[in-house]
């Protein structure tokens, strides 16, 4: 088996290191992303719950019979 030309082998070399750092960037942004999706969850869990108690206090206060806080006053 010929030996390897040394620029050849330097060209290898150059290529699996820039591959190593693609692949580090790579797993760098996957982790970034993955933090992203987690924190937007718990924003969307909160927001669910919130809209959750928004909608029973809206409930609660119809079958009160209290009026909405939206509408006109009377004289209009």
């Amino acid at each position: 088996m010929p030996a390897l030309q040394p620029e050849f082998a330097v060209d290898q070399e150059d290529r699996f290191i820039n591959l190593e750092i693609k692949l580090a960037q790579q797993e760098d942004l996957l982790d970034e992303m993955n933090k992203t999706i987690y924190r937007q969850e718990r924003r969307i869990d909160q927001l669910e719950a919130m809209l959750t108690k928004m909608a029973d206090h809206v409930r609660t206060l119809r079958d009160a019979g209290q009026a909405p806080l939206n509408e006109p006053p009377p004289h209009y």
